[in-house]
This record gives C-alpha cells, sequence and structure tokens, in this order.
C-alpha cells in the first residue's frame, strides 16, 4: 500500500485531488518475494496491517492532544512546542536573507534573495567532526560561527548586517520567536553546557567572539518548521512540514485556541506547533509494534529509551535495523550458508545509503547488491540471497514509509482543512527511490 493509499484510507474518503504533497516519487510494492517461506516469516513482525496503523494514528493524537495542554503537557512524551510562528507568507516577501540549517552531522548556510514570486540562493554544506559533536557547546558554536564568517566573505557580503533564520533541528522549548532552550540532545550530539540554555544566544555570543561579522538572528526554528514555510511561499495550502531524514519530525498548523501551552497575545487564529514526534512510544506507547531489532537499535543508543518512533525511521537507524536482521537471518542459516563475516556483525557497517541503492536497482537485477554484500565480506552471497537482502530492506524502509503516513494523517485529520499540502524534505525522502509519493 502506497503513502498516498495509506493516507486517504486513513482519511475516510478524501478524494485525490483534495490532498497534495510537495513531493515525488513512489512507495512501490516489495520486489517479488524470496523463494521459501524462511525470510517471508522472519519478516512477518517488519509488515504493518491496517489495525496497527490506525492504533498508531489513536495513540499519536492522544500524544499530542497531552502535549499541547498546559495541565498535562510537563507529563506528555510528544511535546508539541509552540513556534510562535503565527503567519504563513504569501509569496510578497523580498529581501537579502542569511540562513543557517543545524540538524544533523552536517550543516548548511544559505544566502537567500527574496523577489515578489521568485527566489535564488547560495548554499554551501560544512561537516561537524565527531569530536566536536560529543565536545562542549562552546566548542560547536565557535565552529558554527567560523563558517558563518568564512561564508560571508566567500559571498562578498561579510560587511554587510544581515538578518538570519536560524534553523534548529532538536527539541526545542521556545520562549519567543528568537529564544529558544534545547530540550535535549537527539541525533548522536551530547554536547556539554547547552541542554536548558537559550540555543540563539550562544550563537551570538559565539559570532560577539570573532566580532568580525555583523548578524541579526531574527527567528529561530525547527527544520520541519521551515519545510512547511518554504512550501507555503510557493503553496498557499501548506499545512504540514515533515522531516524524513538523520532524524523524524513534523509539524502542523493548529488553532490557537487549542494551544495553551503559550500566551496567544496577538490574538491570531492560528500557530504552527513542532509536533517532535520522534519522542512517540518514550512511555510505551510503541510497544505493540516495536521488533527485537528497534528494541537492540535502541539499547545501543546513546539515548537508549527515547525517540523510538524515530529509530524506527531515519536514515540513522534504517541500516542498522537492517543490518540486525541480516545477522539474525545469516546466525539461523538462512542467508549466506550460515557463513557471515566480521563486517555484517559490526554495529554500523550496514549504512542506510545501501538501502537505498538496493532498491533502486531494477527489479530482477543485483549487480549493486552483490557488489555491497562482497564490500562487507560476503562474495560468496548467491543471487537468491540478493533477492532476500533486497526484501528485508524493503520490509524495513517501506514500513517507515507507513509509520510517517499514519502521522501524517492523524495531522491532516486533527486539522480538517478542506486542501492539505504537505511538504517532506529530509535525506531519506531525497535519496530513497520509493520512500515517498
Amino acid at each position: 500500500m502506497s503513502l498516498f493509499q495509506n493516507l486517504t484510507e486513513a482519511l475516510g474518503g478524501f478524494s485525490e485531488g483534495v490532498i497534495h504533497y510537495f513531493i515525488n516519487g513512489n512507495v512501490k510494492p516489495p520486489c517479488p518475494l524470496p523463494k521459501g517461506p524462511s525470510i517471508r516469516e522472519h519478516c512477518k513482525d517488519l509488515v504493518l496491517t491496517d489495525d496497527q496503523l490506525r492504533e498508531l494514528m489513536s495513540k499519536l493524537l492522544a500524544a499530542i492532544n497531552k502535549g499541547l495542554n498546559k495541565d498535562t503537557n510537563k507529563d506528555a512524551i510528544v511535546k508539541c512546542f509552540p513556534t510562535y510562528v503565527q503567519d504563513l507568507p504569501n509569496g510578497q516577501e523580498k529581501g537579502k536573507f542569511l540562513a543557517l540549517d543545524l540538524g544533523g552531522t552536517n550543516f548548511r548556510v544559505l544566502i537567500i534573495y527574496l523577489e515578489q514570486n521568485h527566489f535564488k540562493m547560495e548554499s554551501k554544506v560544512y561537516s561537524i567532526p565527531q569530536d566536536i559533536m560529543t565536545g562542549s557547546g562552546t566548542q560547536l558554536f565557535d565552529h558554527i560561527a567560523k563558517c558563518l564568517a568564512d561564508f560571508m566573505r566567500d559571498n562578498d557580503v561579510a560587511s554587510e548586517r544581515l538578518p538570519l533564520g536560524f534553523t534548529f533541528s532538536f527539541p526545542l522549548t521556545q520562549i519567543g520567536l528568537t529564544k529558544g532552550l534545547l530540550a535535549q540532545w537527539t541525533k548522536g550530539f551530547s554536547c556539554s553546557g547547552v541542554q536548558g540554555e537559550d540555543v540563539v544566544r550562544l550563537l551570538e555570543e559565539a559570532l560577539a567572539r570573532r566580532g568580525d561579522v555583523q548578524i541579526e538572528v531574527c527567528a529561530i526554528l525547527n527544520d520541519t518548521t521551515g519545510c512547511l514555510m518554504s512550501c507555503a511561499w510557493k503553496n498557499r495550502h501548506c499545512r504540514v512540514g515533515i522531516i524524513c531524514g538523520t532524524g523524524c519530525n513534523a509539524c502542523y498548523v493548529e488553532k490557537s485556541e487549542n494551544v495553551t501551552t503559550f500566551p496567544n497575545d496577538s490574538g491570531k487564529p492560528y500557530c504552527i506547533i513542532n509536533t517532535e514526534w520522534g519522542a512517540m512510544g518514550d512511555g510505551g506507547a510503541l510497544d505493540f509494534i516495536l521488533t527485537e531489532y528497534d528494541k537492540q537499535v535502541d539499547s545501543a543508543s546513546i539515548n537508549q529509551g527515547k525517540q523510538l518512533f524515530e529509530k524506527m525511521i531515519s536514515g540513522m537507524y534504517m541500516g542498522e535495523i537492517v543490518r540486525l536482521a541480516l545477522q539474525k537471518f545469516t546466525k539461523q542459516g538462512l542467508l549466506f550458508n550460515g557463513q557471515g563475516s566480521e563486517q555484517l556483525f559490526t554495529k554500523g557497517s550496514f549504512l542506510t545509503k545501501y538501502v537505498s541503492e538496493i532498491e533502486s536497482e531494477p527489479k530482477g537485477t543485483h549487480t549493486i547488491c552483490l557488489s555491497v554484500l562482497a564490500g562487507l565480506g560476503l562474495p560468496h552471497a548467491s543471487e537468491q540471497d540478493a533477492i532476500n537482502v533486497r526484501y528485508v530492506c524493503e520490509c524495513v524502509s517501506r514500513r517507515g514509509a507507513h509509520l510517517v503516513s499514519a502521522g501524517a494523517a492523524c495531522l491532516i485529520n486533527k486539522m480538517d482543512f478542506d486542501h492539505v499540502t504537505v511538504a517532506v524534505d529530509g535525506s531519506v525522502y531525497r535519496f530513497h527511490p520509493h520512500f515517498m509519493i
């Protein structure tokens, strides 16, 4: 079943013309099933039923409502942070802006030139070394400030004072449009001295220590909000933003009257909510669909017991889920004649990009898959092994797509707009050949 079919079924008969997606591609059914019942039977727990998806939608809705209410938010798992963004763009905005997008092992700096219904931009991606990801907050923000200054010099704007939109793709408690406190690190980060602190202030202090560029942070937002807003600049029906990349999260447009966790001093009717739905399941809500592989991934992570929904979907974990399944099946003699390898049995060796590469291969051919397996010390893998490995990959990625589709359907049902555009971005969406419609 495709993402669109999941959504339309979940939405109780909305017509295809009502639901529009700012996305491309297809969720295709798995390739022909491997011969023999063994792999099929052992992958059953990775295949979700419609009833399970409906139960997930129901539990997510309850978790969101708990997060929106000031009386229950303290104990809520899905925090539903108000973003303080209450207006959507209308396409008439103009000007020159900087953007900083921090959310994973790489971050992006952009300069954007907006004209009426037209824009152009320049950007550059910078890496964050592992020692900085796990070092101090001062090291992290000094590194970001240096890259910002280098980027401005490279684009001949170092002498200008420019507004900056800061996309910070970690759980954030916002107490204003330009003030946000880090709730907790995710995605492998553990920088000291940042949790509970205002990350805008930390960035501004790092820039002040340099003193060579003039930047005014005009807003801090989550990457899902940035995704929604950029799509809404082109498409007036955009009401949901979803990121499927290193992590997974969603935001949506909520009626202000339903949000009691922030003072709506403006009196505006809507507010964008950053759900932080990746935390869904931290209180046991996903136990009914968690597999042994999900539990192993969680137990080996640096944030054990947290972000369980995200760990079932995102690019940081998808390859490892596949690897754990392949490892088990090999030890059971179902793959590779029971002959594994040190690489296959090493945590993190099966990259998520391998899942995308294997599924991008035309059905009936196995060149890419066999090459990946050879690189993992399995040159003896047969074509039947390749068929089986592809099937495992498809079960894992298809499950992730269906989980996202159920979440999107939950949000669309809750908003109850006549027309909805869902904006989607992130590395899994961009690079997996069939994850999204």
